[in-house]
């Protein structure tokens, strides 16, 4: 093992009585209300209502959920509990981030396009909300220890458990944390130094908010 390394965390949740939440799942909603947030202050700073960003995500995100857990019964099937209940159980993990990012914009595009709303000025100002809120989905790969890289010995080398090593690599106890260059590529994206255009352009009245 590497002199130095991230350690692996000591559970994928927390206990509140009787409820356990697991933390992909709370990552998920810390995701959602950042990216609300962030929208809603550059929809807001182009003149547009931010009533219309809540609107979005309302239809946007258990669409995402629900394609995103279609591509993941599409593509890993093979994870799914062998039961009756096994394709609804996202409470055992498995949603597949493609399958949600489709189905969301497309929801998303549907809702703006009723509204009669400029969809490509709502885009630009939601895109850095989306790496911001991709990067704080990745987080809940720490706590389910998946999505990691190949072995490695560098100092931000993450440790990995016994039970979640590949058979090929049960010797090797630290890998690539993937999923931090993933966060640390998002936000370097989001808040990138150039000015967008929903920063420079405003929009009139009848496409703030139809």
């Amino acid at each position: 093992m590497a002199d130095a390394f991230i350690p692996s965390p000591p559970s994928n949740g927390l206990h509140l009585g009787p409820f356990f939440f697991h933390a992909y799942g709370l990552a998920y909603v810390a995701a959602v209300i950042a990216a609300v947030a962030i929208t809603s202050r550059r929809w807001r700073a182009v003149g547009g209502d931010p009533k219309l960003v809540q609107e979005v995500a309302l239809w946007a995100f258990p669409a995402g959920l629900i394609g995103g857990r279609l591509y993941f019964l599409a593509t890993s099937w093979n994870e799914v509990p062998p039961h009756w209940w096994g394709p609804f159980a996202i409470w055992r993990g498995g949603l597949g981030i493609w399958g949600g990012i489709a189905a969301g914009t497309l929801v998303g595009i549907w809702v703006l396009h009723r509204r009669r709303a400029d969809i490509p000025v709502f885009l630009d100002a939601a895109a850095p909300a989306l790496l911001v809120a991709q990067a704080i989905g990745r987080v809940g790969n720490y706590f389910n220890q998946e999505l990691f890289g190949g072995p490695t010995t560098l100092p931000w080398g993450l440790e990995i458990d016994p039970a979640h090593r590949p058979a090929r690599y049960a010797s090797y106890a630290t890998f690539h944390p993937t999923f931090l260059y993933e966060i640390v590529w998002n936000l370097l994206l989001a808040f990138a130094p150039a000015r967008s255009s929903c920063e420079s352009t405003p929009l009139t009245t009848s496409s703030a908010y139809g």
